[in-house]
């Protein structure tokens, strides 16, 4: 299949990190604005939004989280524990000759922004937040909640723990779990509320066994789907999965931040009908003492958790106007 053709104003860079390099993607000229993408993306996740933000007078962005696309991808699994990701982060303001941006994450990415926020606000001066809410680090052991879920069904994260399992099941068909993670979890191919959860594994099975069959949602186009399923038929799923495999060691480095706020200038953008909307509707009530610099919170109807793909007009206009009244 033909690709789209490669925009002219976007610029391709390798910068230095902690562990080798990190790839991005950019477009325009002003105050930097760093996209960070989630599972299983990459910076084209940002594609709507790179000229949205340059249009607006932005510097903006969008790079690869370390393991996935060109960026470096450490063999050794702590090396995805959320300090280093940070970590990465500072490496790509500084390259980009910056001292402060803005920071906005999707899923993943949501929680890598809120924590490079928190650890270091002298350079993250804002964050933004899509799809998941920030709840502070705290209570029992992530690994102890997650094995709780679900009674005789495995928690998808629990069932991406060990190193091999979920590469296994996905691998030999990049593109078609690729499709059907990506439909599951969009408004219009999601499965029906009465279906089984596609966030589960029954008892020997698989996630995709619970993945819908059939049409593309409408935010993704085959050639989208050929572009994100070269990346990972290149680089293997391991990079991508070891963010999930670090989740208890997150939680033991970050132990002195138990319950801390972040206290920039923040905002939230939300899909009605996507989980982590939903199963953490506490955390977004919570915000008046977790983000207390909250400027604006969103949840749009009928939406699921691709939300910057699914809705992208909506989420410029509403990402614009927030970096619009920050201050200077």
């Amino acid at each position: 299949m033909s690709h789209p053709a490669p925009d002219t104003d976007t610029t391709h860079r390798l910068v230095v990190s902690t562990t080798g390099r990190i790839h991005l993607v950019e477009q325009g000229s002003g105050p930097l604005v760093l996209l960070v993408h989630g599972f299983p993306e990459s910076w084209y996740s940002w594609r709507h939004q790179l000229p949205a933000l340059a249009a607006a007078g932005y510097r903006a962005a969008a790079l690869d989280v370390r393991g996935y696309g060109r960026s470096s991808k450490p063999q050794d699994v702590a090396a995805y524990r959320m300090l280093d990701l940070v970590e990465d982060n500072i490496a790509v303001v500084h390259a980009l000759g910056e001292q402060s941006a803005v920071i906005v994450g999707h899923d993943w990415g949501a929680t890598i922004a809120a924590n490079s926020a928190l650890l270091r606000p002298d350079v993250f001066r804002a964050v933004g937040l899509l799809s998941v809410p920030y709840a502070p680090r705290g209570g029992p052991r992530p690994s102890e909640i997650f094995a709780r879920m679900g009674g005789p069904q495995e928690f998808y994260v629990s069932y991406f723990q060990e190193p091999g399992r979920a590469e296994a099941e996905i691998e030999p068909d990049v593109r078609g779990w690729l499709a059907g993670f990506y439909a599951a979890l969009s408004a219009d191919t999601m499965p029906p509320a009465d279906a089984p959860d596609p966030h589960f594994v029954s008892p020997g099975g698989t996630l995709r066994d619970r993945f819908p069959s059939g049409r593309l949602p409408a935010w993704l186009s085959e050639d989208d789907l050929d572009i994100y399923a070269a990346e990972f038929e290149r680089t293997g799923m391991s990079g991508a999965l070891n963010r999930y495999r670090n989740m208890d060691r997150d939680w033991e480095d970050l132990a002195r931040f138990d319950g801390a706020p972040i206290t920039q200038p923040s905002l939230f953008i939300g899909g009605a009908l996507d989980a982590s909307t939903t199963w953490m509707a506490d955390a977004i009530q919570a915000y008046p003492a977790t983000l207390p610099g909250l400027v604006s919170s969103h949840v749009l109807d009928g939406c699921g958790h691709w939300i910057q793909q699914e809705r992208h007009q909506e989420v410029n206009e509403i990402l614009t106007s927030w970096l619009a009244r920050l201050p200077a």
